[in-house]
């Protein structure tokens, strides 16, 4: 297995940039504690968002960068148990071609990829992995390449 870490995909020629597409449901943690998501532990703080996606994966996000990447759909408020829109935040992403590892930031949970999972970039030393037909759902291409050749179809 391939053990990623300190990746930069801005200088990647195979990633590019997308864009999340998604409605998500939203609860908020009452108590710290973890949820097991496909690509691993997800440890979370009371207080921090518990979503379930549009597949059905479930995953952590601490309140700070929930607040950032979602936004409540009306007449739902912001902070509210409830349904989310993803804001169309731009991510590096890369198709991997075998299994992978890498941590969600430094000193982080580990996360596991399988063969053509994609491998995300939130920010610099900021990751996630998306299992290949979850990504195909809910990602969309932006024009304008990082790499060489552009992003797959």
């Amino acid at each position: 297995m391939l053990e990623l870490a300190d990746i930069d995909l801005s200088t990647d020629p195979a990633a590019h940039r997308y864009v999340k597409h998604e409605l998500v449901d939203v609860v908020f943690a009452t108590h710290d504690g973890e949820l097991i998501s496909r690509e691993g532990p997800n440890r979370y703080l009371a207080g921090d968002a518990l979503i379930t996606g549009s597949t059905g994966d479930r995953w952590s996000v601490s309140r700070g960068r929930f607040d950032e990447k979602y936004q409540a759909v009306p007449p739902l408020g912001h902070g509210d148990v409830g349904r989310y829109q993803a804001r169309p935040i731009p991510v590096l992403a890369r198709q991997m071609p075998e299994p992978f590892t890498i941590a969600r930031r430094a000193g982080g949970d580990l996360l596991r990829g399988q063969a053509n999972d994609w491998l995300l970039q939130y920010a610099p030393g900021d990751y996630g992995i998306v299992e290949n037909a979850r990504f195909e759902r809910v990602y969309r291409a932006l024009t304008g390449r990082i790499g060489s050749t552009p992003p797959p179809g």
